[in-house]
């Protein structure tokens, strides 16, 4: 591979002096070169020579996001990794196609990672945002509402690197996402690797594809939903084998979306298989979904059933 050529862009000058300072430290990278906003960065940026830019967002005039947005009109745009103070702007990050994003005070190690992902895009030939940009923190553009399931027949595959070796997981392949700090944990068939990504973006970007935010901690997919149960007021779902708690705010929600989803038309390519009598959501379409609760226990008066139904089922599915 050969050196990179990237630009640093910051307002601030200690920052942008710290920022080019750690990028000439990188052996991966061999041209370092640096802006003090936007209106500089393009005009550095118009030889068409730059791989990477490491780009603030709030300065005066353009901000980061806006001139992102501009370099997505060049015929061959340069990666962007955004370094910034605050995290507010990671969904809108993503959602135009950022490699990675940083925020301040970036140690070496962070930044050190964020690079290389810049040269394993770069190594692939491909333009950032591509359908291989191993760098994109796992993370697909919205093409449908929330809460409904988008083509299975093209999964998002994400990058996953273990010990120098990257290897892909489906997106339809996750049961649930766990937050862990800045990391989340991908729960998938017995596997559950780390992901360096907000549980907050993959919320706004996955809801399309049928993923649920459902306690502050996890985030399920409707499809891998077993079993939605409630005792003494407190609500679960069954997900993968394991039992996750569901926050009472959500669990209306959920019970609705599950019930709208075990409702649609079979689809080709869906994960949908026979499960025990009596489990709620897209697995079985057997019986009514209150039949998760313990014979004779009324369920929760917050909760109302489906259209037309006054009430929990009782014994035999009656009103």
């Amino acid at each position: 591979m050969n050196p990179l050529r990237v630009l640093a862009v910051d307002d601030e000058p200690p920052a942008l002096e710290e920022l080019t300072y750690l990028l000439r430290g990188d052996r991966r990278v061999g041209e370092v070169r640096a802006a003090g906003s936007s209106d500089a960065a393009l005009r550095l940026l118009e030889d068409g020579t730059t791989d990477a830019v490491f780009l603030d967002i709030r300065m005066p005039g353009l901000d980061g996001l806006d001139l992102m947005r501009v370099l997505g009109r060049f015929a061959q745009p340069p990666a962007v990794v955004f370094v910034t103070a605050y995290e507010d702007f990671a969904v809108d990050a993503f959602a135009l196609n950022a490699i990675d994003y940083l925020l301040k005070p970036v140690s070496r190690e962070r930044l050190a990672e964020a690079v290389r992902r810049v040269a394993a895009l770069i190594d692939t030939g491909l333009p950032p945002g591509g359908p291989a940009d191993s760098g994109s923190s796992a993370l697909g553009p919205p093409t449908a509402p929330a809460g409904t399931p988008s083509d299975p027949r093209a999964p998002e595959r994400i990058p996953i690197d273990v010990g120098g070796v990257t290897r892909f997981l489906r997106r339809d392949e996750v049961a649930y996402v766990e937050a862990q700090g800045d990391y989340v944990r991908l729960h998938a068939a017995g596997r559950a690797p780390l992901v360096r990504v907000p549980l907050a973006v993959l919320e706004e970007r996955w809801a399309p594809y049928g993923f649920l935010r459902i306690h502050r901690r996890y985030l399920v997919s409707l499809r891998h939903v077993e079993e939605l149960r409630s005792d003494a007021g407190h609500w679960t779902v069954r997900v993968d084998g394991g039992e996750l708690p569901v926050s009472r705010r959500h669990s209306r929600e959920l019970r609705d979306l599950l019930l709208s989803w075990s409702a649609q038309p079979e689809q080709p390519g869906r994960a949908d298989r026979p499960g025990p009598p009596g489990q709620l959501g897209p697995i079985d379409r057997s019986g009514p979904p209150d039949r998760t609760l313990p014979p004779g226990r009324p369920g929760p008066s917050d909760l109302p059933g489906p259209p037309g139904r006054s009430g929990p089922a009782g014994p035999g599915g009656a009103p």
